[in-house]
């Protein structure tokens, strides 16, 4: 029997969840300690991929409103570097894709400040962030500063949760509907704050107990997934395994 999206949403644990994957930076580069940077032809490379295998990358607002998710694939960008609008929505268009952007609503035209040892690369400006929108693209929250949520406390918490989004809405006309949890820090309380300030969907990174609509662990995708690699990685998330990254 085929499972619709809310169905697989609240499945118990070793049933299949939305087919998410995880995307930070897509430009060329010479060095990436942090793993975050998509070579551009990789990239196209990993979209040619996935049109053969007849999956369609989508927003996380479509793969969430869709009553049969088979055949999308949700796709994400953590951060909201300058590249989304440079390499990664013309490569989308090509291929008629579309993906969510999230955006860290307080440092917007600033930098990756929060990764000391890696290369400085610039984050969305508002314009750009207008531009994503009229080009198709989702904006979703990645807080107000790229903060560990779980340290803390309430009232930070809600200035990083609810406050983003109320910027990002001002800014973009959407509704902003998804929150990203940077770092994939995520407790009960953060989980229960994103949902409370109103979000449809939280991503997180990897599969835990709070796993469910405002915990959707996701695929990671870095530039040495060729086809063998992502087709590993598909049949992974079909078999119900999650895959644990040591990552950011």
């Amino acid at each position: 029997m085929a499972w619709t999206l809310q169905e697989q949403i609240a499945a118990p644990s070793g049933r299949a969840l939305p087919y998410v994957l995880m995307y930070h930076s897509v430009a060329e580069y010479a060095q990436d300690p942090y793993r975050v940077t998509v070579d551009p032809a990789r990239f196209e490379r990993q979209l040619r991929w996935l049109e053969r295998r007849g999956l369609r990358g989508v927003s996380m607002g479509e793969l969430m409103a869709a009553g049969d998710p088979r055949g999308l694939v949700g796709l994400t960008f953590d951060d909201g570097y300058q590249d989304f609008m440079h390499h990664v929505v013309p490569a989308l268009r090509r291929h008629g894709f579309t993906a969510t952007v999230f955006v860290i609503a307080g440092r917007l035209g600033g930098s990756n400040v929060w990764d000391p040892d890696g290369p400085r690369k610039p984050l969305m400006t508002s314009e750009q962030v207008e531009q994503a929108v009229l080009a198709g693209m989702e904006i979703g929250s990645h807080g107000m500063l790229h903060r560990r949520l779980s340290e803390l406390d309430d009232d930070e918490l809600v200035e990083e949760v609810a406050g983003s989004r109320e910027v990002l809405r001002a800014l973009s006309g959407q509704d902003v509907g998804g929150f990203c949890y940077p770092y994939g820090d995520l407790s009960r309380r953060v989980r229960d704050a994103v949902r409370d300030c109103g979000y449809d969907y939280g991503c997180a990174i990897w599969s835990s107990p709070l796993t469910g609509r405002h915990a959707l662990p996701r695929t990671y995708v870095g530039d040495s997934d060729g086809h063998l690699r992502l087709l590993a990685k598909r049949v992974r998330h079909e078999m119900g395994v999650t895959e644990l990254l040591s990552f950011r």
